[in-house]
């Protein structure tokens, strides 16, 4: 049997499982649909949902997570009562890490690129024009994107491979640290460019008559589903985490900790984007175009604009690969726990997997652009839709409903395990809330998401 890894420190937790839901996603994402639904009255109803729905399915993930020492198949084979089959939930998970990794790396594999670009100069002498079809190119040119795929997959590994305090801990301390000084430079540079003032007015100053006319229901949803994908729980991302940590500590005060972080770091993406954005008279809700077009075409507009893009595609790079790292390791750790393997072993099997099947999504966008999957959509899209709207939602239903039911590991259990160690504690007064409005909101946006 293998000797369980832990985490060196209390900081090394939180770093990692803040980078865990520290992504892509809520990095370009956040402001955007900051942006496009009023600015901050959606900020505000998003940090409202963060605490009435995030945190709580944060702190049963971790309980799970801790409270077994194992990841989600095991967890669940040794929390759940005898005869029930809740374990069956812990191999979707394993399916979920996989399939959000099969894209995933596609898109910290352009953030490298990028990062790469700026630095060699690339971008140096074109026209706005030009600068926009450079993502179209590179989008074209499956050699380009399955280089730094490939890199991407093999570093990630080559991280985790070096197990949890030594690889895992000590790597995204470094990157962690990397990027809240980054956020922290590119944010102050931004509020000080020409006109910045109006970008922070429209993405930090509540404006009532946007929201009105937007309809404050769309503004609301929109909040409630950014705030729950913001955490990437659900598919046990997680709860490996929790088997890890120490019990030194309450799990509503460290979730608290990993949510604080992740916002922090997604609203001054906001104070990067907007301002600069403001600052060069360009549209801010553009979505993934957003990154990769308008951007860079901001950055070669200003002074130092070579160094500013490439901070800033350096500090994206980061948000993502402190992802990429942290689903690595729930993949290795399910294959160690599920089938006795050594850590070496269940790198060398999760390797290939991982790297042969991100090929589809690279060829999605050039040879195989053709191509639909679920619902019309193409390669990226489809294992996003699956995701996003599929498995995070219906798994974090699972975790939430097997912690709060008699049928599953019940609810005093949960209490017990979350509020063991110093901090903040929940109230037993919060059980009728956990067992019937949070599974509604939840169901809500399952709902809202498949259809």
């Amino acid at each position: 049997m293998n000797k369980r890894d832990s985490f060196g420190s209390r900081i090394g937790f939180i770093l990692v499982s803040a980078g865990c839901a520290i992504g892509i996603g809520n990095v370009w994402k956040f402001p955007y649909v900051a942006g496009a639904n009023g600015g901050a009255i959606f900020v505000l109803f998003y940090l409202l949902f963060l605490i009435l729905r995030g945190i709580p399915v944060m702190t049963m993930e971790l309980a799970v997570g801790r409270a077994s020492r194992a990841s989600a198949v095991q967890a669940y084979k040794k929390l759940e009562p005898k005869g029930s089959h809740w374990h069956i939930h812990g191999w979707f998970c394993i399916l979920g890490c996989t399939l959000l990794m099969l894209y995933y790396t596609t898109v910290s594999g352009w953030m490298l690129d990028y990062a790469v670009k700026f630095a060699s100069g690339a971008f140096q002498g074109l026209s706005n024009e030009q600068v926009g079809n450079v993502f179209n190119t590179m989008l074209a040119n499956p050699s380009e994107m399955l280089f730094f795929m490939i890199l991407t997959v093999v570093i990630g590994f080559l991280v985790c491979g070096g197990g949890v305090q030594a690889g895992l801990e000590r790597i995204t301390k470094i990157m962690m640290g990397c990027l809240l000084v980054l956020i922290v430079v590119l944010a102050v540079h931004s509020l000080f460019l020409p006109g910045a003032a109006e970008g922070v007015r429209f993405y930090l100053m509540p404006n009532f008559t946007a929201a009105k006319e937007i309809g404050f229901g769309k503004v609301i949803v929109a909040a409630m589903n950014q705030a729950f994908f913001t955490l990437s729980l659900g598919i046990a991302a997680l709860e490996i985490f929790g088997s890890y940590m120490s019990r030194e500590q309450t799990l509503a005060g460290e979730s608290i900790r990993i949510c604080a972080l992740d916002t922090f770091v997604a609203l001054l993406s906001g104070l990067i984007i907007f301002p600069a954005c403001f600052s060069y008279n360009v549209s801010p809700d553009q979505g993934a175009s957003l990154i990769f077009v308008t951007l860079p075409q901001v950055f070669m507009n200003m002074a130092g604009g070579r160094l500013w893009g490439t901070l800033f595609f350096i500090f994206m790079t980061f948000a993502s690969f402190s992802t990429v790292t942290a689903v690595f390791e729930n993949l290795i750790a399910a294959a160690i726990d599920n089938f006795g393997w050594s850590r070496k072993k269940s790198v060398l099997v999760n390797f290939p997997i991982i790297l042969i099947g991100s090929i589809p999504c690279v060829l999605g966008f050039n040879v195989w652009s053709n191509l639909t999957l679920v619902g019309g959509r193409g390669v990226l899209d489809s294992e996003d839709f699956l995701v996003s709207n599929l498995l995070l939602p219906l798994g974090s239903l699972i975790f939430l409903l097997f912690c709060v039911t008699k049928s599953g590991w019940g609810f005093d259990r949960y209490l017990e395990e979350a509020n063991t160690g110093k901090g903040l504690k929940l109230s037993r007064k919060l059980k009728p809330y956990f067992q019937f409005i949070l599974p509604l909101m939840i169901l809500f946006i399952l709902i809202q998401g498949l259809l």
